[in-house]
């Protein structure tokens, strides 16, 4: 096989491996739930752990903020997997 076919055959093949992954993804239900689901749990956890500090009197900082918040951003993440929007939108023509 010489170089030139070579080139020739690798360009004419289609990229299938990629998009055959990310519809595995988006149609597997048992995936969306342990991956949003453990996001969500993340969440749960840091945002737990910053009451915690709170809760023992410590005053509120920066951090304890940030980590709300992180926590905060990492529930929402999970629900938007768990939720899937993409691909439910119609696009108007």
């Amino acid at each position: 096989m010489t170089a030139s076919t070579h080139v020739a055959t690798m360009s004419t093949e289609p990229e299938v491996a990629g998009s055959k992954t990310s519809q595995l993804i988006k149609n597997c239900w048992s995936c969306r739930v342990i991956s949003g689901g453990g996001l969500v749990l993340s969440g749960a956890y840091v945002f737990n752990a910053a009451r915690k500090v709170m809760r023992q009197g410590a005053p509120i900082s920066i951090g304890t903020v940030a980590q709300i918040t992180f926590a905060a951003c990492l529930a929402s993440w999970g629900i938007v997997i768990l939720a899937d929007p993409v691909g439910k939108a119609q696009r108007k023509t």
